[in-house]
C-alpha cells in the first residue's frame, strides 16, 4: 500500500515541479487525474490541528480569524524507522527544515510574499513535503477555512472567493473530501458538510471527522454522529480530540497528546464501544487505506491519460524538431538537411503536388496573350504613320519595286513594343517564385525552429531568382529582337507583286503613294506582326520557363550552398541560434515525456501486480 501512495506522491511532486498541474486549467492533466484528499471545514473547526495530529508535529501557522490564506500541498512521505524528520518546501529547492517552528514561519512568509501582508486569499497553492518514519505516506491540501462574513481588511467578496477556491478543488471527481466539523456546534450549520454535500450529494467521496468532542456541553455527546445516525455518510465518522490552546501554551507535545487522545476515548463511557476507530492515528490510517483503494480503482483511467498524453508529447516534439548538434560537421548536415527538406516542398509546389504552381501557366495562357491583344499597333500602322515612315525610308531615292525599308521600319517600330509584355511575364513568374519561396518556408516546420536560418535561406533563394530573372529577362528581350533584326523573307515573297500600284515615280514625293497602297502595306504589316506575336507566344513562356522555373528547380540554393562550406562553425552556430521560446518548450516537454514514461512505467508495474 505505502508503496502505491508513494508512487503517486512521487508524481504529484514531479507533476508540481514541472507545472503539470490542473489548478487553472480546464484540461485534464495527470495531477487531475491523481487522487488527493482535500481537507475543507469553517474558520476554527479545527482543521490545522486534525493536520497536526496526523503529521505529528506543530508547523501550521495559529491565529485568529483567517490564519490558512493559500492552499497548502502537504505530501507525507514514510521514511526509514531511526532516520530524521525534516520537511521540504517546492519554492526552496534542496533546503530542508529541521525546525518546524522555521516551517510554520516560511508558511508565513511565502504566504505574505503572494498576497501581502493583509488579509487577502490567493489561489496559487504552497507545495511542503515532510518525511518523517511516523507519517503515513499520504497527500492532504490544507484549503482556507469557510467564513460567513468578511472582516475589516477583507473585500466583500472574500466569503465567495474562499467558497469558489475550495469548490475547484473538491469538485474534482478524483478528490477526496475530508470533512472537519466541531461537535461543540450544530451539524446542521456546518460548512464543510454543506458544501461537500453540494458538489458529493451521495457522500462517495466524503470522510467526516468530528472535532473538539471533548468541548461539548455537560449532558450531550456525539455518539448519534459518530454512529452515523445523525447525518450518514458512506464511510463511519473519526472523531478525534485536538489540543486544548492550554496544551499548546504548554508545548505539550504530539506523543504526549496523543496518549491523551487514546485515554479519552478509552475511558469515556459514551465513546468506549467506539474507541477502536477514534483518535488521529486511526484517522491517518483510514486516509491511507482509502487512498490506496480509490488509487487503485483509477488506475486504468489514469494508464489511458497517460499514454495518450505521451503520444501528444511526442508528436509536439517531433514537431518542434530535435536539439541542436554540437560540432561544426553536425551543425553543417542539420542546415543542409533542413535546407534540402525546404527545396523539396518549393519543388512540390512547382510540379503540382503542392498548390502555387498553376500560377505560372496562368501567366503564360491568360495574361501574356491579353496583354499582346493590348498592344496598340493600328497607331502605329495609321496611314498617317505608313506615310511618314515609307517616305522617310525612301529618303532623296525614292524606292523602285517595294518600299523595303519602310517596311522593316514599320516591322520594327511595331515588334519593339512587344518587349513590354515580355518584361512583364519575366516579372509575374518572378514574383510568382519569391511567393512560393515564402510559402514553402512557412511550410518546413525545421525552419521555423531557427528564426536566423530562416532568413538567410530565403535571402539566398530570393538572390537566386534575382539573377535568374535577369537571365530570364535577356534571353527573353533577345527573342523580341531576333524578330526584329531579321525578316522571314518567305512571308514576303508569297506576296504578290505590282509595280503600278507603286504610283507615279514622276509625282511628288508626298503624293505619289493612294491611300489604297498604303492601306495594302499597312495589311501586310499587320500580318506579319501578328504572325510573330503568334510565335512570341510560344517561345516567350519557354524562354522563361527554361531560365527561371527549370534554374529554380536545379539549382535554388546552389550558391548557398557553396558559401556554407566556406563558413566557420561560430557561424553555423548563430543560423542554428533558436528561438529560445522554442527551446525553453522543447526542454520543458523533454522533462514532462520523461516523468509520464516514468509514471507509465511504475503504473503498469502496479497494475500488473495486483
Amino acid at each position: 500500500m505505502e508503496n502505491l501512495i508513494s508512487l503517486v506522491n512521487k508524481i504529484q511532486r514531479a507533476c508540481t515541479a514541472l507545472g503539470d498541474h490542473g489548478e487553472a486549467s480546464a484540461l485534464p492533466t495527470l495531477w487531475d487525474s491523481l487522487p488527493a484528499i482535500a481537507v475543507v471545514g469553517g474558520q476554527s473547526s479545527g482543521k490545522s490541528s486534525v493536520l497536526e495530529s496526523i503529521v505529528g508535529k506543530d508547523f501550521l501557522p495559529r491565529g485568529s480569524g483567517i490564519v490558512t490564506r493559500r492552499p497548502l500541498v502537504l505530501q507525507l512521505h514514510k521514511s526509514d524507522e531511526g532516520s530524521r524528520d525534516y520537511a521540504e518546501f517546492l519554492h526552496l529547492p534542496r533546503k530542508r527544515f529541521t525546525d518546524f517552528a522555521a516551517v510554520r514561519k516560511e508558511i508565513q512568509d511565502e504566504t505574505d510574499r503572494e498576497t501581502g501582508r493583509t488579509k487577502q486569499i490567493s489561489s496559487v497553492p504552497i507545495h511542503l513535503s515532510i518525511y518523517s518514519p511516523n507519517v503515513v505516506n499520504l497527500t492532504l491540501i490544507d484549503l482556507p477555512g469557510l467564513t460567513k462574513v468578511a472582516v475589516e481588511g477583507q473585500p466583500d467578496s472574500i466569503v465567495q472567493d474562499i467558497e469558489n477556491m475550495v469548490r475547484s478543488y473538491i469538485e474534482k471527481p478524483n478528490c477526496i473530501i475530508l470533512a472537519i466539523s466541531p461537535a461543540n456546534q450544530d451539524l446542521a450549520t456546518s460548512d464543510a458538510i454543506k458544501i461537500s454535500r453540494e458538489v458529493d450529494p451521495t457522500g462517495e467521496r466524503t470522510l467526516g471527522v468530528l472535532t473538539k468532542i471533548d468541548l461539548m456541553d455537560k449532558g450531550t455527546d456525539a455518539v448519534d454522529i459518530l454512529e452515523g445516525k445523525a447525518y450518514r455518510l458512506k464511510f463511519p465518522w473519526v472523531g478525534v480530540v485536538n489540543r486544548s490552546q492550554a496544551d499548546i501554551n504548554k508545548n505539550v507535545d504530539m506523543i504526549a497528546a496523543r496518549r491523551r487522545e487514546r485515554e479519552y476515548f478509552a475511558n469515556s463511557p459514551e465513546y468506549k464501544h467506539l474507541a477502536h476507530r477514534m483518535g488521529s492515528e486511526h484517522l491517518a490510517k483510514v486516509l491511507s487505506k482509502h487512498l490506496e483503494t480509490v488509487i487503485k480503482s483509477r488506475i486504468p483511467g489514469i494508464q489511458s491519460l497517460i499514454n495518450k498524453t505521451i503520444a501528444e508529447l511526442e508528436s509536439e516534439l517531433s514537431r518542434l524538431g530535435k536539439p541542436i548538434a554540437a560540432d561544426a560537421g553536425g551543425k553543417l548536415y542539420t542546415i543542409m538537411e533542413i535546407c534540402r527538406l525546404f527545396d523539396q516542398i518549393y519543388k512540390e509546389h512547382l510540379d503540382g503536388v503542392r498548390a502555387g504552381g498553376e500560377k505560372i501557366y496562368n501567366v503564360f495562357d491568360n495574361q501574356l496573350p491579353a496583354a499582346l491583344k493590348r498592344l496598340q499597333f493600328d497607331k502605329q500602322l495609321s496611314m498617317e504613320n505608313i506615310r511618314k515612315l515609307i517616305t522617310e525610308a525612301d529618303g532623296y531615292q525614292p524606292h523602285l519595286i517595294a518600299p523595303e525599308q519602310g517596311y522593316r521600319r514599320l516591322i520594327e517600330s511595331s515588334l519593339v513594343t512587344i518587349r513590354g509584355p515580355a518584361e512583364a511575364s519575366v516579372d509575374a513568374v518572378h514574383a510568382i517564385l519569391k511567393e512560393l519561396v515564402h510559402k514553402a518556408i512557412s511550410e518546413t516546420p525545421e525552419l521555423k525552429q531557427y528564426p536566423a536560418l530562416r532568413v538567410e535561406v530565403g535571402n539566398a533563394a530570393i538572390e537566386s531568382l534575382d539573377k535568374m530573372k535577369e537571365e530570364s529577362r535577356k534571353a527573353t528581350l533577345k527573342l523580341v529582337d531576333m524578330e526584329c533584326s531579321y525578316l522571314t523573307v518567305d512571308f514576303f515573297r508569297k506576296l504578290p507583286q505590282d509595280v503600278d500600284k507603286g504610283g507615279n515615280p514622276t509625282h511628288s514625293i508626298f503624293d505619289r503613294y493612294n491611300d489604297s497602297y498604303l492601306r495594302r502595306i499597312g495589311t501586310t504589316v499587320l500580318s506579319y506582326v501578328n504572325m510573330v506575336c503568334a510565335s512570341l507566344r510560344n517561345s516567350i513562356p519557354k524562354s522563361i520557363v527554361y531560365c527561371q522555373v527549370r534554374e529554380a528547380k536545379r539549382s535554388l540554393l546552389d550558391h548557398f550552398f557553396t558559401e556554407l562550406g566556406k563558413m566557420e562553425q561560430k557561424y553555423l552556430s548563430s543560423l542554428l541560434n533558436e528561438d529560445p521560446a522554442i527551446m525553453e518548450r522543447r526542454a520543458a516537454l523533454a522533462k514532462r515525456l520523461e516523468l509520464y514514461r516514468s509514471a507509465q512505467a511504475e503504473i503498469d508495474t502496479v497494475a500488473w501486480s495486483k
